[in-house]
């Protein structure tokens, strides 16, 4: 069976301090290593409604999400296509990954699980030397990687292609 295909805008979202912003999420298809419904961090953002770009999404997303609608929406900086199973609905991902940064690390995050289908546990700021120490379930795999060269200023010609971890 052939999955939905989604396309989906996120934003990798930076305070002053270059700390990452991440929602944890509660898989409801997938256990950790404990035998317990498994939890994951993700990036704020959400799928395109009809006739939206991945610019206008994402800043949507932002205001519903974290209650930002200051926002500018900056460069796409990384990508990662494929089957994603870990939500409630399964689909064929199309995420585009763009870098905000906020002048300061307010966020309302009141209307979160309102918009989510899956279990929202809350928001956490990391910074780049807990995402790379970290053995918590952060998606998609790399994106440390990604934090690492916004927070430096270095930038790749193209958008850095990541992948989903293994389920």
């Amino acid at each position: 069976m052939s999955l939905p295909i989604r396309h989906i805008a996120r934003a990798i979202v930076l305070d002053p301090a270059d700390r990452l912003l991440l929602i944890a999420y509660t898989s409801v298809h997938t256990k950790g290593p404990d035998g317990e419904p498994l939890r994951f961090w993700f990036m704020p953002g959400g799928g395109l409604e009809p006739g939206e770009d991945h610019v206008t999404a994402c800043a949507r997303e932002l205001g519903e999400e974290i209650g930002r609608s200051d926002v500018t929406i900056g460069p796409q900086i990384a990508s990662c296509d494929g089957p994603f199973h870990l939500f409630r609905q399964s689909r064929d991902a199309r995420e585009r990954y763009f870098l905000v940064r906020l002048p300061d690390d307010r966020v309302d995050t009141s209307l979160l699980a309102e918009t989510e289908d899956n279990p929202v546990q809350g928001t956490r700021w990391w910074t780049l030397a807990e995402l790379q120490a970290t053995s918590e379930r952060i998606e998609p795999a790399g994106l440390a990687s990604v934090v690492a060269h916004a927070i430096s200023g270095t930038t790749t010609a193209a958008p850095t292609v990541l992948h989903w971890h293994e389920h």
